[in-house]
């Protein structure tokens, strides 16, 4: 074909296209073809708007993402995946892809921890960026366009995660974070197929951190969880990253035990197998368990807990998040008490012979000789006294029979008949735990929160970290992990700073939210009621103590059923009534001076562990752990709560209300109510804010409320410590075995 013809055609072609009319070729033998002409193009249905695509659904944030935006103004507008989202200015590109509904798979960032951006895992394409950025530690731009499952963005991920398990051994049949892995989901989600690596796998040598943490560092990452953990949140400085390159590794540099009261908590946050709890190693595998919602009792926090069980058995004890008490994290007395539950446990009721020996009986039998016996004896030589992990009905349970049988001296341990159980102001924590991230100022009387109550102690260290506010204390010489004066060790420092002499009075008057907390260790000082007279002098004359928006005086309590007695009035007439008492019925109560006690008492131990007081104990009745019961549990700031059982009672063991319900009907003074329901409407009548669940009922409280004017003196005694032992409080800790070499090992001085 010539140039010629070629060159005809394209310039037919071409007046053909300019033209607005149907032409037909002039080759007869070629095929007809029509153009369509402008002026067909504009009919309506031609000029129609193309349909817009559909708007993106609504997507659910991530779960415990939520944003609040005190100031709209300052709020940012960002898109993740072309859906757009207003973030707080501040927030890092994870975080509003939280916001979004974007998973980022991470491994070093923890919302509670400092930002270290050192596994890489988190990388997104951002719009105008050269390269993936960690999205852990990129802050959020107005207008930032963020793609977060681009190939870029997936190839990314691929490639650190092959390199996270480059040095990685095949642990996964061993491990004990088999099934709960974080680095087995996301390798599974986030990574690929294969691996290019064939060089031998490096090893590191195991640290030993003591009787809680089993460590075996090969597994390692170099996450920095744990560290960041250790000396942000636990204020300890046990670990740190050792060594550079392939050679970098986590340990203590001089080998060392962790020593915190918090330590167990980087079993949590380790995403990996290297830390692990040490009782719980090859135990079980957490597919196996059945979880139950419940609540600590080992100190008045109430910390929420996640009991995990396989048949009759606690397996594990895990933490729950609850932002107003605990976070996310348990004190160490808490996770690994569990052991005690199946140790020294009282299984039938029993009745000691002429031989000293006790015998295992019936119900009806050990039932039938304490009513004899309550009914040989006047009703003022009765006295009860509840333990320290009693729940709500019982109590109520118990002071009712008790006072039927003509008696009103029912008390529950830690509580004195200096006590005021009139106003609730006086004995709770007002503020609230979470609301001590509002005070600027602490004055400590008579407690050490950190083995009184671990939680409130790390919410104070927090507070002091963010906002510097300053810790003074009084009583004896003792290790905080934060910044503190220590005032002096009595009430004379007390006294000083009423009247104004000391330098601590103006920091105290100067702040805007100062908060006092007093000891529960206090109550058993005869000169209680003055020290607490002069708290108030000191709450009225200096500053901002209480006021009509905030109300800065506590009280720390110490054992989980004392804020419920006092609530519902478990206070004695005297202390001194159990020198002269002729019967003693014990429901729990393994701390009492047993050594008052007469001789001639006949005492009746109800318990679920065979503790100090059996020793001394007539006739046993086994009754149900914390664990095994459904039981109601106020703490100390006031917040009600509900154990739940996760496993059953054991061996002839029965609920402690029932056991006093039973013997009312054979003592002839039968109580009103036999289900648990109808023991709540008696609750009901007397301390109705028990009946809320997980609601704080706070304080009705007036600055302008005058108290009795106190004519007593304060003792110059120094203050003491009410726990010897944070590893041993109670029964169910002096039963473990695990909390026994937590004593002999952490606790050697």
């Amino acid at each position: 074909m010539g140039l010629g013809l070629l060159a005809s055609r394209a310039l037919r072609t071409t007046t053909i296209l300019r033209s607005s009319r149907v032409l037909i070729t002039q080759n007869p033998g070629s095929p007809v073809r029509t153009i369509i002409s402008t002026s067909e193009r504009q009919t309506p249905e031609a000029t129609a708007p193309a349909p817009q695509p559909d708007p993106l659904p609504p997507r659910k944030p991530l779960a415990g993402a939520r944003v609040q935006l005190t100031n709209p103004d300052d709020a940012i507008e960002v898109f993740v995946d072309g859906y757009p989202v207003k973030i707080p200015k501040g927030m890092t590109v994870l975080q509003a892809c939280e916001v979004a509904g974007v998973d980022i798979p991470r491994f070093c960032y923890h919302s509670r921890l400092s930002i270290a951006g050192n596994c890489r895992m988190c990388l997104v394409e951002v719009e105008k960026s050269p390269k993936p950025v960690a999205s852990c530690a990129m802050p959020a731009l107005p207008g930032m366009k963020i793609k977060t499952d681009t190939p870029i963005a997936k190839k990314a991920r691929e490639g650190v995660m092959e390199f996270l398990l480059m040095n990685h051994p095949l642990d996964c049949p061993i491990c004990d974070q088999g099934g709960e892995c974080d680095l087995q989901d996301q390798s599974m989600a986030f990574g690929s197929d294969r691996g290019r690596f064939t060089e031998v796998k490096r090893s590191v040598v195991d640290k030993n951190l003591g009787p809680l943490v089993k460590t075996v560092m090969t597994r390692c990452i170099q996450c920095t969880r744990c560290v960041r953990f250790a000396s942000e949140i636990a204020g300890v400085q046990d670990l740190g990253m050792l060594g550079r390159g392939s050679g970098e590794e986590i340990g203590t540099y001089v080998e060392r035990l962790m020593t915190s009261e918090l330590s167990g908590n980087v079993i949590d946050i380790c995403p990996v197998g290297a830390l692990t709890s040490k009782p719980f190693a090859f135990k079980a595998r957490n597919w196996e368990l059945k979880a139950t919602e419940s609540i600590d009792v080992t100190d008045a926090v109430g910390s929420n807990i996640r009991i995990d069980s396989r048949g009759p058995e606690v397996m594990r004890i895990l933490p729950r998040l609850n932002e107003d008490i605990n976070e996310e994290w348990i004190s160490d007395k808490t996770r690994f008490c569990y052991d005690g539950l199946k140790r020294q446990r009282l299984n039938d009721p029993m009745i000691r012979g002429a031989d000293g020996r006790f015998k295992a009986v019936s119900w009806r039998d050990a039932l039938s000789v304490v009513a004899e016996v309550a009914y040989q004896v006047k009703p003022e030589e009765i006295v009860g006294i509840a333990g320290k992990l009693c729940d709500a009905e019982s109590l109520m349970a118990f002071k009712d029979f008790l006072n039927k049988m003509g008696s009103n001296n029912v008390w529950c341990e830690g509580i004195t008949d200096k006590q005021c159980a009139d106003l609730r102001s006086a004995y709770l924590m007002n503020t609230g735990i979470s609301g001590l991230e509002k005070a600027d100022c602490f004055l400590l009387v008579g407690t050490q929160p950190r083995v009184e109550a671990a939680m409130v102690n790390a919410r104070i260290r927090k507070t002091v970290r963010a906002t510097q506010a300053m810790v003074g204390y009084i009583g004896p010489p003792t290790d905080f992990n934060y910044e503190h004066q220590h005032l002096g060790t009595g009430p004379q420092t007390l006294l000083e700073i009423a009247e104004g002499r000391h330098p601590f009075s103006s920091i105290i008057k100067n702040s805007k939210n100062p908060a006092i907390i007093v000891g529960a260790g206090l109550f058993e000082r005869e000169d209680y009621v003055a020290i607490m007279a002069t708290i108030d002098t000191i709450a009225k004359k200096l500053g901002n103590v209480v006021t009509p928006d905030w109300n800065g005086l506590n009280t720390l309590l110490l054992n989980a059923s004392q804020a419920a007695a006092l609530d519902l009035g478990l206070v004695p007439e005297s202390q001194n009534s159990i020198e002269s008492a002729k019967f003693v019925y014990l429901m729990g109560a393994d701390d009492v001076a047993l050594e008052k006690v007469p001789e001639d008492a006949f005492v009746v131990y109800q318990g679920h562990h065979g503790d100090k007081s059996v020793y001394r104990a007539n006739v046993i009745f086994p009754s149900a752990a914390f664990s095994e019961k459904e039981g109601t549990y106020e703490n100390t700031e006031g917040t009600t709560q509900q154990t739940l059982p996760a496993v059953p009672t054991v061996g002839d063991a029965r609920d402690d209300w029932k056991i006093i319900r039973a013997l009312s009907e054979v003592a002839g003074v039968r109580l009103s109510y036999d289900t648990l329901a109808g023991l709540r409407s008696r609750i009901r009548c007397v301390a109705p804010n028990l009946l809320n669940m997980d609601e704080r009922e706070p304080a009705t409280f007036s600055a302008s409320l005058e108290k009795p004017e106190c004519k007593g003196k304060m003792d110059s005694a120094p203050f003491t410590s009410p726990v010897e032992n944070f590893y041993m409080t109670d029964s169910i800790t002096r039963a473990s075995k695990i909390m026994a070499q937590c004593s002999a090992q952490l606790l050697k001085k």
